[in-house]
């Protein structure tokens, strides 16, 4: 009995070594691409560039790697081709030594959806930069409205979008951004019937501190569908409208 399980246990070391060798030798040109792996560098906003989409694109250029030769895979021009996503910031690509071809992909992060009187329509992502309409990829972005041309866009909504992006309760309360004549700004809040009138947009992280502790010391007191309008446009006052009756 011991002989039997001595010998199986050789037949089966010997038949690895078999299967390790023949994979150990064969020749990187020999190599045929069996899939596509897709990395998202930014998982936090995984989701808007897919796989499907990737190989989507691919195929349309006739440079499927998925089948093809290993050695023939040009790495650059896939980069290239995938770059013109118009969700992708940066992209790369390398081969592995078991047949794959990953792809590592930074998302553009869009943070304003902008609809301008103009009919101008598109969204500014996190670097500035502008991105079609058809993009579609994210929810609950701040809408700008009204006069909003696309260098005052640029200039002075983008480093707004920045600091709401990054500070959490303002990010969560404004859902809208309006631009009136003289290029002074209203904001639509989520929570609260009311208008929050910054005035000029210079100063606005003074103006949104000031509103924030009005909101905890007065609007959770007085409730906070009381007022119509709240202008923090000036230094050192608020200035309330009560809704009328």
């Amino acid at each position: 009995m011991k002989k039997i399980l001595l010998l199986l246990v050789m037949l089966l070391i010997m038949g690895y070594l078999v299967v390790a060798i023949t994979a150990f030798n064969v020749k990187p040109n020999e190599l045929v691409c069996k899939d596509i792996e897709l990395l998202i560098k930014d998982s936090v906003n995984a989701g808007f560039v897919t796989k499907k989409e990737v190989t989507t694109i691919l195929k349309k250029k006739n440079m499927n790697p998925v089948g093809q030769c290993m050695e023939s895979i040009d790495s650059d021009s896939l980069e290239k081709i995938l770059s013109k996503h118009h969700l992708i910031d940066e992209v790369e690509c390398y081969k592995t030594p078991s047949g794959k071809l990953c792809i590592e992909v930074t998302q553009r992060v869009p943070i304003l959806r902008i609809m301008s009187r103009n009919g101008e329509n598109y969204y500014i992502d996190n670097k500035g930069n502008i991105m079609p309409s058809e993009a579609k990829c994210i929810a609950h972005l701040a809408v700008v409205t009204g006069n909003a041309d696309k260098k005052y866009v640029i200039d002075k909504l983008y480093p707004f979008a920045l600091f709401m992006q990054k500070n959490k309760f303002w990010n969560a309360q404004i859902e809208q951004i309006n631009i009136v004549s003289g290029q002074e700004v209203e904001l639509v809040p989520r929570v609260g019937d009311h208008i929050i009138f910054l005035g000029k947009i210079d100063n606005y992280e003074n103006k949104l501190s000031k509103l924030k502790e009005f909101y905890r010391k007065g609007l959770n007191k007085v409730g906070w569908n009381k007022y119509s309008r709240i202008s923090v446009e000036f230094e050192n006052q608020i200035i309330c409208t009560k809704k009328e009756n």
